[in-house]
C-alpha cells in the first residue's frame, strides 16, 4: 500500500496520512510545484515547515535548468518540490546542497537500477540518458542561506516521451516493471533529511568530507577522456575533480587544468 491514503479527485489538493516521513501537500493540477510552494512559503513565512513537500499529479509548467521545460506525463512521474531553511550554511558553501539532494536521488535509484550517476552539477544519469533533473533557488540572508527550494522531476512510469529532449529514459523503461511513484519519493525525502541533519550537527567536518566523497564517486563520466565543449570550442579531457564550491576541474590532453563553474563548459554526449 503507498505511504498515502486515496486522493480526493473533487479536490485539487491533498494533505496525506502522518505515515509520510516528511510534511506532504499533494496537489491533483499546478503549472510548478517551485512556484506554488515558493508563493507558500513568502505568504505564510516559517510556518511552512522545512522539509515541506509539494508534488504534482498533474505539472503544466515544470521548470528546468537553462529555463528549459521539464515533460511529465500525467500521474507516471514524480514531479515535486521542498523547502529547507539552511541558515547554518554559508553561501560560498551552498553547492553541498546540490550535493546531497543529487546523491539521496542517485542512491535511491541504486536501489532500483544499475548505471545510475550524477552528470554535473546535479542531473541524474542511467548510463547515457537522463532520468531526472533537479533545480534549486536559494535565497540568501546576509552571507547564509535563508532559504532554499528545490524542484525536482524524476522519470518513473512513464514509457513514452514526446518533447524534444534529446536524451530521457525512465525507470520503467530501465526495469520494465511499473513502480510505486509515492514509496519512491519518501525514501528519497528519508535520504535527503537523514544526510541534511547529519550536515546541521556535525561541527567536524567529517560529514561534508563524506558527502564529497560519495558525490566524487557517483559522478557521470568519472573515469577516462571524453569530449566537453567550453566557449573555445571542443575538446577531449578527463575528470580530476570538484571544488567544493562546485566548480568543475578537468586535465586537458596536454596536461592543462581547466576549472568551470555551472553554464562554462558542456559533455558532449
Amino acid at each position: 500500500m503507498k505511504p498515502y491514503p486515496d486522493m480526493n479527485k473533487e479536490s485539487n489538493e491533498h494533505l496525506p496520512s502522518a505515515k509520510f516521513p516528511v510534511p506532504l501537500l499533494v496537489l491533483m493540477e499546478t503549472d510548478s510545484t517551485n512556484r506554488h510552494l515558493t508563493q507558500l512559503c513568502d505568504e505564510q513565512g516559517t510556518d511552512i515547515p522545512e522539509f515541506m513537500t509539494v508534488i504534482a499529479e498533474r505539472q503544466t509548467a515544470g521548470k528546468g535548468q537553462r529555463g528549459n521545460s521539464w515533460e511529465s506525463e500525467d500521474c507516471k512521474n514524480i514531479t515535486f518540490s521542498f523547502v529547507l531553511y539552511p541558515t547554518f550554511i554559508e553561501a560560498r558553501q551552498q553547492f553541498i546542497l546540490s550535493q546531497i539532494i543529487s546523491l539521496s536521488i542517485k542512491e535511491e535509484l541504486d536501489e532500483w537500477a544499475e548505471g545510475i550517476s550524477i552528470k554535473w552539477p546535479n542531473d541524474i544519469y542511467w548510463n547515457e540518458k537522463k532520468i531526472c533533473g533537479i533545480l534549486i533557488e536559494n535565497d540568501l540572508l546576509g552571507h547564509h542561506i535563508g532559504r532554499s527550494i528545490s524542484g525536482i522531476g524524476v522519470n518513473i512510469n512513464q514509457e513514452v516521451f514526446r518533447s524534444d529532449a534529446p536524451n530521457p529514459v525512465s525507470l520503467k523503461q530501465i526495469t520494465g516493471e511499473d513502480h510505486d511513484r509515492y514509496l519512491i519519493l519518501a525514501n528519497i525525502m528519508k535520504r535527503i533529511k537523514e544526510y541534511y541533519t547529519l550536515l546541521r550537527t556535525d561541527c567536524s567536518g567529517k560529514t561534508a568530507n563524506l558527502i564529497n566523497t560519495r558525490y566524487a564517486h557517483s559522478l557521470f563520466r568519472r573515469n577516462g577522456f571524453h569530449r566537453y565543449a567550453d566557449a573555445n570550442g571542443e575538446f577531449l579531457a578527463c575528470l580530476l575533480r570538484v571544488e567544493p564550491d562546485g566548480r568543475f576541474i578537468l586535465e586537458d590532453q596536454e596536461g592543462k587544468e581547466r576549472g568551470y563553474l555551472f553554464k562554462e563548459v558542456q559533455y558532449i554526449l
